[in-house]
């Protein structure tokens, strides 16, 4: 049997990856679509009368072997790819996309949903059966079935061509982005990074064939956080150069005219199926009423994040003694931080080792909240070395599932971080999950420790917010399990677990100095937490600026769309009709680099990230004023959030918790953005 649809017999259904070679894959995929293709000609054809349990149900749980195969293809391809996984991923974006329209366009299927979708009240269905019944025929007709022949041929076109498009889009900034990695002659250009920094850049630049050299890999966003640190002018120039004209160079990576083309054909599918626009046709499936609400939002902020980021360019203009330029701003920042500090906070990285952190930090806290226990198992094997394995039990010692974490950056890793989830939870298919936190951490040397930013640190806790999301879901049916929410409340579970990072409770568990094991002083730790909790102006601007883009691109109808020649041009036209225009401040991510909205899944939603912390910032004040790092509270919003998934509303379960409709307010105070 191929060992891609082989039922795993590792704990928690974990795929032996050992087993398993690239060129099994196709194969595998090929076998499971017709599989599920049986299945649904089985559904569409049963001769018995409609009912949830023969239609609606049995399509939600079938087609498992491609569920399979999909959790570990697609869990390889953004943490560790090669050339033989990019053709393959390239092969399967377009054969599973028209897999999926087949499915979705089938007309006795389609007539069996909409046959229950009419009937819906009367069948006695609990929330869960209900919201699966509404989504599956939502996706039918947001997929074409509704069309004629025609139009249904066109969705199919269009469906496709994306799916190739993103797929490509992903792969040309991956090789973009190593291509531009930074190469500089000597250590002392690279002067303010620390000594672990520097010897990963040696270590680089010999793995690159450059003997004797440094280079600096590049992270996804614009803003490269060696920028913070490093005192020459004239190499944190050279950086920002480079990650601000990534996929803009005219070469063989360019992604200007991939963009083009993708936003012409989001924008045509749109029209075709009724929405004025893709972001009309998007934020219809979120919980934003519309994208009027959501303009209205980041209009609002803007204002206000402008008016601080003058106040604040001033004050780092003085500091620095002249002008600034934009590869200079973070640098700045990150001295006046320094300045205003009451200590050293540069040496607050000490006290963050990453395996300490791990243990004694995210794993504590979520023990304390949550109940979990997480026991290393190094005798499973990830897909990768460095991936490492623990499994999780509850506080009652039931085993609940599987935590991977891909910590350290490599040439075939994606930049970013993320979780993923190989195996969903289910109920229904008495599964437990199985998930995976990646990061892009600079690995050290052999007996060196991993010491952590305090970004990094916030990174990490963020990721397993979204682990935990995955980790104590507990639903019947896979496609309502964990994440599987909308996109702008995804993000909310992660923020909250932000706010473990820093607390004191949690702080002076995991804080000791990485060389002496002292803990860390009361006057660092608070520093710490000063800074961290003084949002940057700078910081809000670049985030509104890539979600104001992402919004501009995604608004255009159809005709717009067509008329859009220069991407550069329009990029610059978005931000100045939003007041967001900034040479000091571009956006976190410009167009031919924006990943999240031409490469993943949150075209039209990248907002989702100031939406959620709307949430977030209300939960946070709650958590405080109920106790803070308490069993019981972990207890209410496992109940109302963590464990639900898409199987209620999640807005309501929210406001059942705290109360009360989440505001604006504690937002704008904790950004700075409060008018006092």
């Amino acid at each position: 049997m191929n060992p891609v649809l082989a039922q795993s017999e590792l704990p928690h259904g974990l795929p032996d990856f050992a087993s398993i070679a690239d060129d099994d894959f196709l194969p595998a995929f090929t076998a499971a679509m017709a599989t599920q293709l049986a299945e649904v000609e089985a559904i569409a054809g049963n001769p018995e009368p409609v009912t949830f349990a023969n239609t609606a149900e049995a399509l939600e749980l079938c087609g498992r072997d491609l569920a399979r195969a999909s959790g570990i293809f697609f869990n390889l391809v953004g943490p560790d790819t090669n050339p033989r996984r990019n053709e393959i991923a390239q092969h399967l974006s377009t054969a599973l996309t028209d897999h999926a329209n087949t499915i979705a366009m089938n007309a006795e299927l389609f007539a069996r949903i909409s046959s229950l979708h009419e009937r819906a009240d009367e069948l006695g269905l609990t929330e869960s059966q209900r919201r699966l019944l509404d989504k599956q025929y939502r996706s039918a007709v947001r997929s074409g079935a509704g069309l004629d022949a025609g139009g249904q041929a066109q969705m199919r076109e269009i469906s496709s061509r994306l799916a190739y498009l993103t797929t490509t889009f992903s792969q040309l900034l991956l090789d973009d982005t190593n291509d531009s990695a930074v190469l500089v002659d000597s250590a002392a250009e690279l002067d303010g990074l620390s000594a672990g920094e520097i010897t990963a850049a040696a270590r680089a630049a010999t793995d690159a064939g450059h003997d004797g050299k440094y280079l600096l890999a590049l992270q996804l966003p614009t803003s490269q956080s060696v920028l913070t640190s490093l005192t020459d002018p004239a190499v944190r120039q050279r950086v920002f150069d480079a990650s601000v004209r990534r996929c803009l160079r005219g070469n063989d990576f360019d992604t200007r005219e991939i963009v083009l083309e993708i936003v012409r054909l989001r924008a045509r599918r749109a029209a075709l199926l009724g929405y004025a626009t893709h972001a009309d046709y998007v934020i219809a499936e979120e919980t934003a009423p519309d994208p009027a609400a959501v303009d209205e939002l980041l209009a609002e902020l803007a204002a206000s994040a402008m008016r601080a980021g003058s106040a604040e360019l001033d004050r780092l203009t003085e500091l620095a003694g002249g002008a600034l330029g934009p590869a200079d701003v973070t640098y700045w920042l990150a001295q006046e931080r320094k300045d205003k500090a009451p200590v050293d906070l540069s040496v607050f990285t000490d006290y963050c080792e990453l395996d300490r952190v791990l243990n004694d930090g995210v794993f504590y806290a979520a023990g304390k909240l949550y109940g979990l226990r997480f026991t290393p198992r190094p005798d499973l094997r990830g897909y990768h070395p460095d991936v490492r394995v623990w499994e999780v039990h509850d506080d009652a010692g039931n085993g609940v599932g599987l935590y991977l974490g891909d910590f350290y950056a490599r040439p075939s890793k994606r930049g970013g971080a993320w979780m993923n989830s190989i195996v969903d939870q289910s109920a229904a298919l008495r599964s437990t999950p199985v998930i995976v936190n990646v990061l892009n951490l600079t690995k050290p040397d052999d007996g060196e420790p991993c010491l952590l930013s305090t970004d990094q640190l916030t990174t990490l806790f963020h990721e397993f917010g979204h682990t935990l999301h995955g980790l104590l879901s507990s639903v019947e049916y896979p496609s309502q399990s964990g994440t599987s929410v909308p996109r702008d409340f995804v993000e909310f579970p992660s923020q909250v677990n932000e706010m473990w990072a820093l607390h004191p409770d949690v702080l002076a568990n995991y804080a000791r100095h990485y060389r002496t094991g002292e803990p860390i002083p009361a006057e660092l730790a608070q520093a710490a937490r000063d800074s961290a909790n003084t949002e940057s102006a700078h910081g809000t601007v670049e985030y509104l600026a890539a979600a104001v883009l992402d919004l501009a691109w995604h608004r255009l109808t159809s005709e717009e769309a067509e008329a859009v020649t220069d991407v550069e041009l329009f990029e610059r036209q978005a931000l100045e009709n939003a007041g967001l225009a900034t040479e000091l401040v571009p956006p976190r991510y410009r167009t031919a680099y924006f990943n999240h909205i031409f490469g993943g899944g949150y075209s039209a939603g990248y907002y989702s990230y100031i939406w959620s912390e709307i949430l977030d910032a209300e939960t946070e004040q709650w958590f405080l004023a109920e106790g803070g790092l308490r069993r019981e509270n972990g207890r209410r919003f496992v109940a109302s959030t963590l464990s639900r998934g898409d199987s209620v509303d999640p807005l309501v379960a929210h406001r059942e918790l705290i109360g009360r409709t989440p505001g604006i307010d504690p937002l704008l105070r904790r950004r700075g953005l409060a008018v006092s």
